[in-house]
């Protein structure tokens, strides 16, 4: 399994991969559900808009949720 663990006070999340290595992302207002996976969305500073920046399967991913 890997881990997603989105904090939402700091707008951060953190992706530990099957291999051990990690991906951080931050300005990530939200992390939406859709069609079986975890979409992780930034804000564009440019235009104040959310994109999706990585997807994950939900069926082998643990999410997080810090406050």
């Amino acid at each position: 399994m890997q881990t997603l663990i989105f904090n939402t006070t700091t707008k951060t999340v953190d992706v530990h991969l099957f291999d051990g290595s990690k991906k951080t992302f931050n300005d990530v207002p939200t992390v939406a559900v859709t069609d079986g996976y975890y979409e992780i969305r930034q804000t564009d500073p440019k235009d104040d808009k959310r994109y999706p920046v990585y997807r994950l399967p939900i069926v082998n991913t643990n999410m997080e949720i810090k406050r």
